[in-house]
């Protein structure tokens, strides 16, 4: 047997084996397949860009590209601020100057709403209180009350302005009406007709001095009042803040003299509800008046305390449309209680039936015909109350016929508004083709429901009116 380095040739065969059998295992030892090798590789680090260093700015900023690009975007910048200066005086120095808009009072605001029986109205005074909130709905700016004082029929010794008749309540009632009305906006106004019970309005000349001695007592003192018969008070108007007059004079070259010579600062009159007066009658009265006062002191009504009612006066298929017309006159509108919804002089003092907080009737047919009514009342004094035009703007007259009428509203730049009415039995055309007016309007409201479509477009070279129809139309300012 031969050795080999002291091992025999069994044991050199042998160690020979292991050797080989060693090189064929895996390197990982067992722990991976297929002889993977893992390697640890570093992670490289994140570069973050921090920016250039001052020095890096001031170099690059100093270059000729961004000094012309600074100077550049300079010039354009004060090149378009002086451009824009420049457009705006040449706006202001070319724009028409802004009217200043008139002084009014709160009698110029909206409609006045007179009540002349309580017992009619409300039962009572407090009832009246109970009633504001649907004159506050209607926009009401002024109730016209009474007269309620103590005035027996013909007896000028036993006058009493400073205490409230019994049918009408008592004076805690009245207080109670006067604050909750201002409350609401309303101003409360007295009628203080001294003989509204008797055979005329007042006494007897020789007691106008008496009458006018009785009204420095009166409580509250600073109430407005209104008078009937207001050309027999030359001696009174100096005794009061506020003065409305009633007149039944119906020409306007006399309700004209009585404005220019009482010293009211409103007159009612009976020029709109002229016996035998056309359309035509009509406008130049209305036209005359105009020209000759200041419009914050004409006042229009077709009824009234002794008068009667609108829907009576004028004919309940023309109700809408002298609503329309007395609230886009000039001046202050004036109805009597119940005008709202159309209620007749059935009997001398008709009783206006509530139902809650709105007027009601037992037929179904008569209820939404008033409910109508009252919303067309409700929607013409509010827009009466937020368009400028109709508030206190001019009145030019544009059409009139015997049973036609047109007139424009407007005020310095805003919206203007243009009215127009027919009293006759038959359709009508009216020609509005003036140059201060487009040839085509936007309807704003209209008597006839759905005819023609609120704002939809008319044309004013041929407008067309319903019988016994009125519409108000408007368009926008244009220089």
């Amino acid at each position: 047997m031969y050795t080999y380095g002291g091992l025999t040739d069994a044991e050199a065969q042998e160690a020979e084996l292991d050797q080989e059998e060693q090189e064929k295992q895996p390197m990982t030892g067992g722990l991976d397949k297929n002889g993977s090798v893992h390697l640890k590789i570093p992670e490289e680090a994140e570069v973050k860009f921090t920016g250039l260093s001052k020095e890096e700015l001031l170099r690059v900023a100093g270059t000729p590209g961004w000094v012309r690009t600074r100077w550049a975007l300079l010039i354009v910048f004060w090149l378009g601020w002086l451009g824009m200066l420049v457009a705006a005086v040449v706006l202001i120095l070319q724009a028409p100057p802004c009217r200043d808009l008139p002084e009014l009072n709160w009698w110029n605001k909206g409609p006045l709403y007179q009540i002349g029986d309580v017992q009619a109205f409300s039962q009572n005074l407090k009832g009246l209180e109970q009633r504001l909130e649907s004159l506050e709905q209607l926009k009401v700016k002024g109730l016209v009350l009474g007269p309620i004082h103590v005035a027996p029929a013909d007896q000028p010794k036993d006058l009493r302005f400073e205490e409230i008749s019994p049918d009408a309540g008592n004076l805690e009632q009245f207080k109670g009406l006067v604050k909750a009305a201002h409350k609401k906006g309303i101003s409360v106004v007295l009628d203080l007709t001294p003989n509204y019970r008797g055979s005329g309005s007042w006494f007897s000349n020789v007691s106008v001095t008496n009458v006018a001695e009785r009204l420095k007592v009166r409580d509250p003192p600073l109430l407005p009042m209104m008078f009937s018969a207001v050309e027999r008070q030359h001696a009174v108007t100096c005794l009061l803040r506020v003065l409305i007059g009633v007149t039944e004079r119906t020409s306007a070259d006399e309700v004209s003299s009585l404005l220019s010579s009482t010293g009211v600062d409103l007159l009612l009159s009976g020029v709109l509800r002229a016996a035998n007066t056309d359309a035509t009658e009509r406008a130049q009265s209305i036209q005359q008046l105009y020209s000759s006062h200041n419009q914050s002191r004409l006042a229009w009504s077709l009824g009234g305390r002794a008068d009667g009612h609108l829907a009576t006066l004028g004919g309940p298929a023309l109700l809408r449309l002298h609503q329309l017309l007395l609230l886009t006159l000039p001046g202050t509108p004036v109805f009597n209680y119940g005008d709202e919804i159309g209620l007749e002089d059935e009997v001398r003092r008709p009783i206006l039936v509530w139902c809650g907080h709105f007027p009601c009737v037992v037929l179904q047919e008569q209820q939404e015909e008033r409910e109508s009514s009252r919303r067309l009342f409700q929607a013409l004094s509010e827009l009466r109350g937020r368009e400028r035009s109709l508030m206190f703007g001019d009145f030019l007259l544009l059409y009139n016929s015997s049973s036609s009428l047109a007139f424009l509203r407007s005020w310095d730049q805003s919206e203007r508004y243009l009215a127009a009415f027919n009293w006759a039995d038959e359709a009508a055309t009216l020609p509005l083709s003036l140059p201060a007016l487009p040839q085509h309007a936007t309807v704003s409201l209209s008597t006839d429901d759905g005819s023609p479509a609120s704002n939809s477009k008319v044309q004013l070279e041929a407008l067309r009116l319903g019988p016994g129809q009125a519409t108000l139309l408007k368009f926008p300012y244009s220089a």
